[in-house]
């Protein structure tokens, strides 16, 4: 089980590893690894936040948060689409 305050926690540390890695490399291009990670970040915040939102509306629906489950990046990855 992930809580909201753990979900808080990996989102921050995700975004501060983003932020990192591009100040890191400002006017340079990033290594292939550094852009996969750069990418994998991404994935993994979306991820986070649609765990976060789905807790917030199991919560707002008088539901149990914690039954809110971890969608594969698939799946969250084309909700932009």
């Amino acid at each position: 089980m992930t809580d909201d305050a753990e979900l808080r926690q990996r989102i921050t540390e995700l975004v501060e590893e983003e932020h990192r890695l591009e100040r890191s490399h400002v006017g340079m291009p990033l290594s292939d690894e550094e852009r996969a990670r750069l990418d994998r970040i991404g994935v993994d915040l979306d991820r986070c936040w649609d765990l976060l939102r789905q807790r917030d509306a199991r919560r707002a629906a008088g539901q149990d948060p914690d039954g809110a489950q971890t969608r594969d990046a698939s799946t969250v990855e084309n909700y932009r689409q």
